[in-house]
């Protein structure tokens, strides 16, 4: 659907008030306008009053049929916030609702992946019918086909609801209720409908525990989730939460933009003015957090005397103090004294007798703290809770590594039990497995650096206490689900700066931000292939590289590669790995029908041998001769130094020595003697696709062999890094001692940077636009056919135009004739700043 109809649909325009060129759109059709109505009302699950489609559907109830008919058909969460036209005119129940749903993907043999994540969470909550139980229950129905009385899947789906975790200030409201029901029910049943009916709603908790959930499980009532507009809620890790896929329905969307958004202190009318998203909308997402249990409702104190007897030994009630702080409860972060919040709905039924009930005095002589300060953002990718879900590495980490994928963040409130956890972590395990517990380590002691180090902030105002700021981990990929003003109002208005993890992803879009301040990748483009390249132009080194664009076809391997026994090989979007020569060019002819490749040198007698060099580089690495132990005083990390700006950035420059004869001592501890990585320390899953790297040991105890001399020429910078590393504790260390030491978190120091990371980002720009203006075609004589034509720019990264080889200092275009025969590098090495 055209975004300018939905624009319009939203805005409730008739068709005589849209503007020409959307009529024109339609095709100057009113019929074709009202059906768009009808199905953005129905896909956004829209209630029929106060809406367009009440102009183009005549019919409310039919119009709420078909609502639900596509809501069940498309495996929707069931419409909560039109609970009182579903209850009690269609007397359809969410029970009801998700029997039908699972009745009809177990009559249709569809696989339990097929519910959506949040779909799934509530069939689990309401039913009881997680994975392994949806599992069974096809079993069930299969064997039951070969004897005469076969079993519908109706009939072995459960009748009633599991019981359900209820809050007490949840609002309890009669559904669609008959005489024939009255008289079944018990006489507290009767008590408790008679007084809904006469009084209005209900707050759960004023009423006996055991009573809500019968009525509930019978359907003679419903619960609503009350939000009001300042309402403010925390997000513990989730318990509960299926993964199995996306769907990408309107409220499922909106759902995930909320949880990476959302934090405690920000209430719910201002969380919908960053995300400029109706608050209707957002309370309805707010609601049904609260409602799965994924989020729990801050300032909430209910005194013995509101609060019903039995009440005192619910489940949902102890779930609540296991997990929360009372005193935490008590408090919000608004001025003056909080207040319970039950008298505001998020559904549009009439609650407002509900506030003197629900209002509490109980906590107005305590003393509110004031907001906290701003924060820090740590920024990962998901390749991070790839290692914490895969490893097992301690019992209750996974619910922490769900969080960080599905919610996308971890709050500091939460980073207490995250760290507890981190510390179970063994430091050594076998094979692969070592490599997800590195991680797991490094992360601990990259966030016990980040949080609360007065360090850090030594330059803040004397009247205000140094204890350093709060720390935040957001997942960049969750961040990317929001337009990019979106994000960035999200960012300016929680955090002061952002630090990224260093390296990301290649397949993801890295996040750009000039405020915060970012000590990271500044634009996508600096952490793409293309950076590569511009480091071995400005430095006149670098291994051989050959950049080859989409559609280019190799009839032989170029001969500048033919020495070598390792290349190294990146496709566009794809993390990089190590292959042999040998058997190379058919891999890369299939990666290149779908992707651009970079091809590199990487070792001549095997694997190349590798040195992460950290920075900024203090006064004592530039000092004295090159040596494999003092390699920051290397040309090329001398030219880099004065044309990148690595004081008032963090990171590493990774150096390649392909002959890789040289064996060197562990024990120099100098921080030019870097990170080391041989033989053996690159590889690859044998995908024709990604090359992907899979595994980075450092295998650098040279022992029982003697250091071998080693020349400057050997060793050329392979790639460079912003932001902190977890793939080695030992760089990481030494990163987060140069990052106080240099103070990069001073407010001079940060300022700076928002200078020299434009200047980085307009001259990288300046370089990648160089290479787009179009090339020639290819010579049919030569060892390489020509490009197709180009798609526009994946990540918005522009793909190659040309093909690129750089040799012996020199970028140039490459024909696929050997020696290269255009010199098309117009651009000079840039001059000092």
């Amino acid at each position: 659907m055209n975004t300018d109809v939905e624009f319009h649909i939203r805005q409730n325009y008739p068709w005589n008030k849209l503007p020409a060129n959307v009529k024109q759109s339609l095709g100057n059709s009113q019929r074709e306008y009202e059906k768009h109505v009808l199905l953005y009302s129905i896909r956004n699950q829209l209630r029929f009053r106060n809406n367009l489609v009440r102009h183009v559907r005549k019919d409310e109830r039919k119009y709420y049929e078909e609502l639900l008919k596509y809501s069940r058909e498309h495996l929707m969460l069931y419409p909560y916030h039109l609970s009182d036209i579903m209850v009690k005119g269609l007397r359809v129940t969410p029970f009801s609702y998700y029997i039908s749903i699972m009745e009809d993907i177990m009559n249709s043999e569809k696989s339990y992946d097929s519910l959506p994540n949040f779909t799934a969470a509530d069939c689990l909550r309401l039913l009881g019918i997680g994975r392994n139980q949806y599992i069974d229950l096809m079993n069930q129905c299969r064997s039951s086909k070969k004897f005469f009385r076969r079993k519908s899947a109706r009939d072995l789906l459960p009748a009633k609801p599991v019981e359900i975790s209820v809050e007490p200030w949840w609002v309890a409201q009669t559904g669609y209720i008959t005489e024939d029901d009255m008289r079944i029910c018990s006489t507290p049943e009767k008590k408790a409908i008679d007084k809904m009916i006469d009084s209005g709603p209900q707050l759960a908790g004023s009423m006996e525990y055991n009573v809500v959930l019968s009525l509930y499980n019978r359907g003679y009532i419903y619960l609503d989730v009350p939000i009001s507009d300042d309402s403010c809620i925390s997000v513990p890790p989730l318990e509960g939460f299926v993964m199995n896929r996306v769907q990408g329905d309107y409220f499922e969307t909106l759902l995930y933009k909320i949880f990476v958004s959302i934090d405690e202190q920000t209430n719910v009318s201002e969380l919908a003015n960053v995300l400029e998203i109706d608050l209707g909308l957002v309370k309805n997402a707010v609601s049904m957090y609260c409602r799965l249990g994924f989020a729990l409702k801050k300032g909430h104190s209910f005194s013995s005397d509101q609060l019903h007897p039995t009440w005192k030994s619910a489940p949902s009630l102890n779930r609540l103090k296991s997990t929360v702080d009372p005193q935490k409860m008590l408090l919000t972060w608004e001025q003056g004294s909080p207040v319970m919040e039950g008298g505001s709905s998020a559904t549009d039924t009439d609650t407002t007798s509900l506030e003197d009930q629900a209002e509490t005095g109980s906590v107005s002589s305590l003393s509110i703290p004031a907001p906290p300060s701003k924060r820090i953002a740590f920024l990962f990718d998901s390749t991070l809770t790839a290692f914490l879900m895969m490893g097992n590495l301690s019992p209750n980490l996974k619910s922490h590594a769900v969080t960080m994928f599905e919610v996308g963040k971890l709050s500091d409130e939460t980073l207490d039990s995250f760290l507890n956890e981190l510390e179970k972590v063994e430091s050594t395990a076998e094979g692969e497995a070592q490599r997800y517990f590195d991680h797991a380590l490094t992360l601990r002691n990259t966030i016990l650096f980040l949080r609360y180090n007065k360090e850090l902030t030594q330059d803040q105002a004397p009247d205000l206490p140094n204890i350093g700021l709060p720390l935040d981990l957001l997942r960049c990929e969750s961040l990317l689900g929001l337009d990019q003003a979106t994000c960035s109002r999200v960012l300016n208005k929680n955090y002061k700066l952002l630090v990224s993890m260093a390296p990301l992803s290649n397949e993801i879009r890295p996040i750009s931000s000039c405020t915060p301040q970012h000590i990271g990748p500044a634009i996508p483009e600096v952490s793409s292939i293309w950076f590569k390249l511009y480091l071995y132009q400005i430095t006149g080194q670098g291994p051989p590289s050959l950049l080859l664009s989409k559609g280019s076809r190799l009839r032989k391997l170029p001969e500048i590669f033919q020495v070598y026994d390792r290349l190294l090989i990146t496709s566009w979007g794809h993390d990089p790995g190590v292959v042999p020569t040998s058997n190379v060019l058919t891999m890369l002819n299939d990666a290149l029908t779908h992707s651009a490749v970079l091809i590199q040198g990487h070792g001549m007698h095997g694997h190349g041998d590798t040195v992460h060099i950290p920075f900024p580089f203090d006064e004592e690495d530039m000092k004295g001769e090159f040596s494999s132990s003092n390699m920051c005083v290397h040309k090329a990390l001398q030219t880099l130094k004065e044309k990148v700006d690595l004081e008032r950035q963090c990171g590493y420059i990774t150096m390649l020595n392909p002959n890789n004869r040289h064996r060197r001592k562990a024990s120099d501890a100098n921080d030019c003697r870097g990170d080391t990585h041989l033989g053996g320390g690159f590889d690859t899953n044998g995908s024709t696709e990604s090359f992907e790297l899979v595994t980075e040991e450092n295998n650098g105890e040279g022992k029982g062999k003697t250091e071998a001399p080693s020349s400057e020429d050997e060793w050329v910078p392979l790639e460079l890094c912003f932001g902190m590393p977890l793939f080695s504790s030992e760089l990481n260390r030494k990163i987060c001692r140069k990052i106080a030491s240099h103070k990069l978190c001073s407010k001079d120091s940060l300022q700076e940077l928002l200078h020299s990371s434009r200047k980085l980002s307009l001259k990288v720009l300046s370089f990648v636009q160089s290479f787009q203006d179009g090339g020639q075609s290819a010579d049919p004589d030569s060892g390489v056919s020509g490009p197709l034509s180009q798609p526009s720019a994946e990540s918005g990264v522009p793909l190659p135009a040309l093909n690129l080889l750089f040799k012996d200092g020199q970028l140039k275009e490459w024909s696929g004739r050997a020696p290269p025969s255009l010199h098309i590098s117009a651009l000079q090495k840039d001059q000092p700043t």
